[in-house]
């Protein structure tokens, strides 16, 4: 990949998530982000960051903005998705993330953001998700039976350590599976 190109970060998918429902003004956007029920335990954004990223949405053209006069207020601006963003967004959510480190902040987005797809995408991406895991699993097997890998050596550490982080992986995937609401 150039080093031109500049992939849109996760809260960036996450904010395109939230238009994905309708526009929201700025505001509304970081109230969403911050709610202690969703992405709020995932995050926290200051408000001045949060319109630094719409920027670069609308200046990727993923979002698009108008200016909405209030009463007695100064005038608010309100973002909506793009038909770019929409895909950018459908495109996300349907994959599942390619290292254990991204499961965190990275899968936990998609999978809220997937639930506003309905109950077959987050399906589908639960078990994208298993097999990805399943798969890195086999890989860390392979290199724990692999030559180096000893019992007692540090190497026999670090995958064991491994393995126990995607076994856990894949036990709350079954959880995840489990406990989230069909509708």
């Amino acid at each position: 990949m150039s080093p031109l190109i500049r992939l849109p970060l996760t809260i960036e998918y996450a904010l395109l998530g939230f238009l994905h429902g309708g526009p929201l003004h700025g505001y509304e956007l970081h109230r969403r982000l911050a709610d202690p029920a969703g992405l709020g335990r995932v995050w926290r954004l200051k408000q001045s960051h949060l319109y630094a990223l719409l920027a670069r949405l609308e200046s990727d053209g993923l979002i698009d903005s108008r200016r909405e006069p209030q009463a007695a207020r100064p005038t608010r601006r309100v973002f909506a998705l793009t038909a770019a963003g929409r895909q950018a967004l459908v495109e996300w959510v349907q994959s599942p993330v390619a290292r254990g480190r991204e499961v965190r902040l990275d899968f936990l987005a998609k999978l809220y953001c997937a639930r506003a797809f309905g109950p077959e995408v987050v399906a589908q991406l639960i078990a994208r998700q298993r097999a990805a895991l399943r798969g890195w699993l086999a890989g860390v097997q392979r290199e724990a039976a692999g030559p180096g890998a000893a019992p007692g050596q540090f190497a026999a550490l670090v995958d064991a350590f491994r393995a126990g982080q995607i076994e856990a992986m894949l036990a709350w995937l079954e959880q995840a599976e489990r406990d989230l609401p069909a509708g």
